[in-house]
């Protein structure tokens, strides 16, 4: 753990992708910059993912611009500063089984392109032959969309906290944030620093560190839980998304597919990582599970019967309408970048250059208005 500073430019508090994203754009602008985390860097939702980078987000072509922009950032990066960020191209393709899903595509599709997304209504046999596992018979199309990318979560974290620390930016690790001040400074259990700015990102704590500035931000936790297969899995298939990368993603990788029941699959190594949220309040673990076979089944005759094990769990910070809040408060030197609903890896550079620019008082690449928190706070939720 750094040693926390009397004072500094800006105070980021959540050491995820998020937070560092924010800490390395800051710090490469010259803004004193220390970044605070409760636990391990990207120990939050950060790593609680299906691991994917993707452009495209139905129904919200806003996403999808700040999802495009970070793509291209993720790669810049890796150009730029030579660390290696797992980047591996599988394709996204979404399911759809009723024609009012088909029409909302065709609908939304060039507000889709527009933002930059390549995306395209292809055949349920185009679709099954992109994803093998796909049964034809019951679905009627699905959205096509190459730009998305199997990636090492926690290696997008430490590239961000590495160029960060080059560019001076100070990471306290284990140093949970106990209150704040009017005046903007800071206390943790290893003392207290003093902030002209506070930038909150704290993930699913995001909404209880707000509140200890007087800050609402909407935000509440989702748990996932995340599964996969008990046996190895046969994904030969006709794609262009080989791959032999150990630990990774199979030669010949499925894409990231999803069901419009909330289904949803990809590669993982020979097997498959299967996510269908957690078991509700009233449903145990033994019932939920069932449900989710059945589904998987379903959806993918080749993997009916298929056992299924825990792979890994933890909790999303989700906003209303499923959108990020990245703004600052109206009547203090407060910011935030929370609530990306499990979409916080696709979005973080975007989300930096953002906060980065607000910091900065300089205008950003898009209208921001909309991700503000008053689009909730003010009773007008937006749904995308």
């Amino acid at each position: 753990m750094s040693q926390l500073p009397e004072r500094t430019d800006v105070v980021v508090i959540g050491g995820g992708v998020i937070g560092n994203s924010i800490a390395c754009q800051l710090a490469e602008a010259g803004v004193g910059t220390v970044l605070l985390e409760r636990g391990a860097l990207g120990s939050g939702s950060s790593g609680t993912t299906a691991g994917v980078v993707r452009t495209y987000f139905p129904g919200n072509p806003l996403i999808s611009s700040l999802a495009v922009r970070s793509l291209a950032a993720y790669h810049a990066f890796s150009e730029r500063t030579g660390t290696d960020l797992g980047l591996r191209r599988i394709g996204l393709l979404v399911l759809f089984t009723d024609e009012q899903q088909v029409q909302d595509f065709q609908d939304t599709q060039a507000a889709q392109q527009a933002a930059g997304v390549d995306v395209e209504l292809v055949t349920a046999a185009e679709a099954a032959r992109l994803n093998p596992l796909v049964d034809e018979r019951t679905i009627l199309a699905a959205a096509w969309s190459p730009e998305a990318y199997a990636c090492d979560p926690a290696a997008i974290v430490r590239g961000y906290a590495t160029a960060a620390q080059q560019a001076g930016a100070i990471l306290c690790t284990e140093t949970p944030v106990t209150g704040i001040d009017p005046d903007g400074r800071v206390h943790t259990p290893a003392g207290s620093i003093g902030a002209d700015t506070i930038v909150c990102a704290a993930g699913p704590w995001a909404g209880t560190v707000a509140a200890m500035a007087d800050v609402r931000i909407p935000v509440t936790t989702y748990p996932v839980d995340m599964l996969l297969t008990d046996t190895d899995t046969d994904t030969d298939t006709d794609t262009d998304t080989d791959t032999d990368t150990p630990g990774s993603a199979p030669r010949n990788a499925l894409p990231m597919t999803i069901h419009p029941s909330s289904l949803r699959i990809r590669s993982w190594g020979d097997r498959i990582l299967v996510g269908m949220g957690r078991p509700a309040p009233d449903e145990t673990r033994q019932a939920w599970l069932e449900r989710v076979s059945h589904h998987l089944g379903t959806t993918f005759p080749a993997l009916a019967g298929n056992g299924l094990e825990h792979g890994w769990s933890g909790d999303l910070d989700v906003s209303p309408d499923g959108m990020a809040f990245i703004g600052r408060d109206a009547s203090r030197p407060f910011l935030y970048a929370a609530g990306f609903s499990g979409q916080g890896l696709c979005q973080a550079p975007a989300a930096g250059e953002i906060i980065r620019n607000l910091v900065l008082g300089k205008e950003s690449w898009t209208d921001t208005a909309g991700l503000s928190t008053a689009r909730c706070l003010s009773g007008s939720v937006e749904t995308g």
